[in-house]
């Protein structure tokens, strides 16, 4: 009973403009889209939670045991235990171990998900359209973003003139073979002669800056590394 509702429900899904996943709208929303009524609002809710709980009823999980290690640290007099400290090297052949146990038992239940592959489809098929983003001026430049629809992330375009067809200048889907590089900050020079721009590898926190030359798109020598919350700022005609 519960799988046929939750079947019922997702091709409610499919055939409205609007979808709610953990409480975020994605839709592209008119005036009237915006008039959403408290009533609604509970309705999509319960819709939610109940789709949340369209998962097979007697899917049992078992958890790899984590092993605790003997690491007690004292503070002032208190003794505080800190067993599971090992797993902060993340490095380890014991934490690598430990990942992959505990990858089995997640995509194991996500798997048996009756309607994942329905709700992927959906999505897929409501993101997948051209992305342009807002252009920016630097001198007599103009800079933008473009997503053709899939990508994952969107391109860097560069062009003199408004109404003129903008060029690649930086395209951060080709940073690493396996999407795992991002782009993390981007910023041109005062005299629009070089763009320096970050990256972030494996979603990490640290980020490295290169130094372009927009006119060759050449990148520089310079290459600074373990950067942290940090952005760029330029003196004068330099970085």
């Amino acid at each position: 009973m519960r799988l046929s509702f939750c079947t019922a429900y997702l091709k409610l899904l499919s055939d409205t403009s609007q979808l709610y996943i953990f409480g975020f709208q994605y839709f592209t929303p008119t005036i009237t889209d915006l008039k959403i009524t408290e009533m609604k609002r509970i309705l999509i809710l319960s819709l939610i939670i109940t789709t949340m709980s369209c998962t097979p009823e007697k899917l049992a999980l078992t958890y790899p045991e984590t092993p605790k290690g003997e690491i007690v640290d004292s503070y002032f007099g208190t003794s505080v235990p800190d067993p599971y400290r090992w797993l902060e090297d993340d490095r380890s052949a014991e934490t690598e171990a430990w990942v992959i146990e505990q990858n089995k038992v997640t995509f194991n239940y996500l798997k048996q998900i009756p309607f994942r592959e329905a709700l992927k489809e959906r999505l897929t098929e409501m993101w997948n359209y051209p992305k342009t983003g807002a252009p920016f001026k630097e001198q007599n430049l103009y800079f933008y973003s473009h997503n053709t629809g899939l990508q994952n992330q969107g391109v860097l375009y560069m062009k003199k003139e408004l109404d003129a067809e903008g060029e690649v200048f930086l395209d951060p889907n080709k940073l690493s073979d396996d999407g795992t590089v991002a782009l993390s900050s981007f910023s041109v020079s005062n005299d629009a002669k070089y763009a320096g721009y970050g990256i972030s590898r494996a979603g990490s926190d640290w980020n490295e800056y290169f130094i372009k030359d927009i006119e060759t798109s050449v990148d520089l020598e310079d290459h600074l590394k373990w950067i942290k919350f940090s952005g760029m700022s330029w003196y004068r005609n330099g970085f």
